[in-house]
């Protein structure tokens, strides 16, 4: 419409400098008067900016083509503005409509859905982790395109922390290494707890013991005894056992270590990076788990854990396991469709977990 328009204008102001030239009058200043006039109301709309409006585009172009470029003084704009409209005009008239899609096809709306769904009742999930939980569910969609869907949608993905470096001895020995460490819980009424966490660099497995208000020899070996038999029930050898040089490790603990064939490792001194598995899931422990919860005591914090430490094994995407959880028994599982998935909560609903309809 506006393309037409302005051909219909063209001509009009057209027919009539010609038609003012015959009579041997200047059309063109007539007409440079009423582009003045028309301008004037312009800004008589609304103090400030003048806001033009498509139709006085279309009339300020269709003049420009008549009156001298010498004259073009009397235009608002400038004329570099002028030939810019024009050539959007003749743009508009030249312009067809697309008859196919170009580019990769856009992701399936369902999926879209489904994923922003995730994104908003896990908002500590970054985009990594999405498409682990969806990739559980037979759905694989590529760490990208899931940025790409949540940054559409102004939901950014969730900052996450990448892990520390490893040597080249624990990449190479890792289905051999147990790393454990201490840490504490304050509970509501401000009272420690300790707790002693292991975990198997090979699998990710994780294994937590009771907490205890006084960590002393006895209690600390009675955990290592505890993993021993863990460990015996599924066959699994340990080589080599690393922790820090923390004083509740007495030599009673080494010594039940030490019967399993397994040997050792001290870390240095004031080097927790030498501990890094350990610490790495002390702090996801805390960040998924105990940072979000009021322990009221010792049987609160141990039922919290456990139920944890279950989802941590079974249920939760591990990044170092191409994005299983440590205790998968199978990894190619069906495809589901979206509208099929269900949640499962745990924990009173700080953990979700996503499964088919079936299972």
């Amino acid at each position: 419409m506006l393309s037409l328009l302005y051909l219909v204008l063209r001509a009009l102001v057209r027919l009539l400098v010609s038609g003012a030239r015959r009579g041997r009058d200047d059309g063109s200043k007539d007409l440079e008067i009423l582009v003045l006039r028309h301008q004037l109301r312009v800004l008589q709309r609304k103090s400030g900016r003048p806001k033009l409006r498509a139709i006085d585009r279309v009339l300020l172009a269709a003049a420009s083509r008549a009156i001298p470029r010498d004259r073009w003084a009397a235009f608002l704009v400038t004329p570099a503005t002028l030939l810019r409209w024009h050539r959007q005009l003749v743009k508009r008239k030249w312009t067809y409509g697309r008859t196919g899609r170009l580019g990769r096809p856009p992701i399936d709306a369902q999926i879209r859905e489904l994923i922003l769904r995730l994104a908003r009742e896990n908002p500590r999930w970054g985009c990594v982790r999405i498409g682990g939980e969806l990739r559980k569910l037979g759905i694989r969609v590529g760490a990208t395109t899931i940025r790409t869907v949540l940054r559409a949608a102004r939901a950014g993905p969730a900052p996450r922390r990448t892990g520390p470096s490893w040597t080249e001895f624990l990449r190479a020995q890792a289905s051999g290494i147990i790393a454990c460490d201490f840490f504490t819980v304050e509970t509501a009424w401000l009272r420690t707890l300790y707790l002693l966490v292991f975990i198997e660099l090979g699998t990710r497995r994780i294994h937590l013991s009771p907490s205890t208000v006084h960590p002393d020899s006895a209690w600390v070996t009675q955990q290592a005894r505890n993993l021993a038999l863990d460990l015996d029930d599924r066959s699994t050898t340990i080589r080599f056992l690393i922790h820090d040089r923390d004083t509740k490790f007495s030599k009673a603990f080494d010594e039940v270590v030490r019967s399993e064939g397994a040997r050792v490792l001290l870390t240095p001194i004031r080097a927790p990076n030498a501990n890094a598995y350990a610490e790495r899931v002390i702090a996801t422990i805390r960040a998924e788990c105990l940072d979000w919860t009021l322990i009221l005591g010792r049987r609160h914090l141990d039922r919290t854990l456990r139920t944890y430490a279950e989802h941590y094994n079974r249920g939760r995407p591990h990044r170092a396991l191409d994005l299983a959880a440590p205790r998968a028994q199978a990894w190619d599982p069906m495809p589901v469709r979206p509208r099929d998935v269900r949640r499962r909560d745990a924990l009173g609903g700080l953990i979700h977990e996503y499964h088919g309809r079936a299972a």
